[in-house]
């Protein structure tokens, strides 16, 4: 009889928003979770509130786009936790600007850490996943993969998530695991929030001239991203690899 893989979720950027959501999730879903984000206290704030509702979590704070420290905190949820099979690539930065104004610290931070960032995370892990025969990686794209004014950095980062996605899929689909993305629309967030502020526009005024461009008519949540998120690291999605779900309320960004 083969051992069942152990249920060790990884999810970056989760001290907040949508990675907080995932991670929230998948602890409800019997995962222990390491909560990774660059914020240490927010990781580690995230991880108790999961500990005092029944689940189990840590918070590790690190720099996803460096490699020592992704190695060093993988090494600790795995010696805390247990073996990690589940990947969630979830941190992300914005450094919006237009091309003409886009210095390249901000094209190099944002591909840092999206980019570089999943293939550091992703590396360090598979070894888990692959000597337990069993795997699930979810990259956090975005629609503005598919383009966004202002945003030449982070949709190259977004779409690039999408290929990585893809070839993670073709590689590692015979040892048992799966590479899927998310490409989120409009989430309400504090990185929104951000954004409205930004425009000089109320959070409240923004998200309803949103709603008013998607088919279903309201933004989405953290939660919504959480619930595919579920469906994509379950045994019953073990036949979905490489694929792109666009979590957006529509069928365009």
């Amino acid at each position: 009889m083969t051992q069942s893989p152990s249920r060790v979720a990884i999810v970056t950027g989760a001290g907040r928003g949508i990675g907080a959501a995932i991670a929230r999730k998948l602890a409800g879903d019997g995962f222990a979770v390491g909560i990774l984000d660059l914020d240490e206290a927010g990781a580690k704030a995230a991880a108790e509130a999961i500990a005092s509702g029944g689940g189990t979590a840590i918070g590790v704070g690190l720099d996803v786009s460096d490699a020592d420290q992704v190695e060093s905190a993988v090494a600790t949820v795995a010696e805390q936790l247990g073996a990690p099979t589940v990947l969630i690539n979830n941190a992300g930065i914005t450094r919006d600007n237009l091309l003409f104004k886009m210095s390249e610290t901000d094209w190099d931070s944002v591909l840092g850490v999206h980019l570089r960032g999943s293939f550091l995370m992703s590396k360090a892990t598979q070894k888990y996943m692959t000597e337990q025969g069993w795997g699930r990686i979810v990259n956090l794209s975005s629609t503005s993969a598919l383009g966004n004014r202002g945003q030449a950095n982070y949709s190259t980062a977004k779409a690039g998530l999408q290929g990585f996605t893809k070839t993670l899929a073709i590689e590692l689909g015979k040892f048992g695991v799966t590479a899927n993305a998310i490409a989120p629309g409009f989430i309400a967030t504090d990185m929104t929030a951000a954004t409205a502020e930004r425009l000089g526009m109320p959070f409240e005024d923004f998200k309803k001239a949103a709603a008013q461009e998607i088919p279903v008519r309201r933004v989405g949540e953290p939660e919504d991203i959480a619930n595919v998120v579920s469906f994509l690291v379950s045994e019953g999605a073990g036949f979905v690899s490489g694929q792109v779900i666009y979590v957006a309320g529509g069928p365009k960004a």
